[in-house]
């Protein structure tokens, strides 16, 4: 497998077991859109464990 093809499994799988998107859904994105909300969950994941809490105020 290809660096590229692993990178997009990676971004893929991350995605889907943070916002639970379907596979159709995930590939259907850009590469940019993919790396842009792989980047809001980790920023959702950094503020959750910063605060002891979600960022949403659960």
């Amino acid at each position: 497998m290809r660096r590229s093809e692993r990178r997009t499994r990676e971004e893929i799988a991350y995605l889907a077991h943070h916002f639970h998107w379907s596979y159709t859904d995930l590939v259907g994105l850009t590469h940019g859109e993919r790396l842009s909300w792989v980047a809001e969950a980790v920023r959702i994941n950094t503020s959750a464990i910063g605060r002891g809490a979600p960022p949403w105020g659960g």
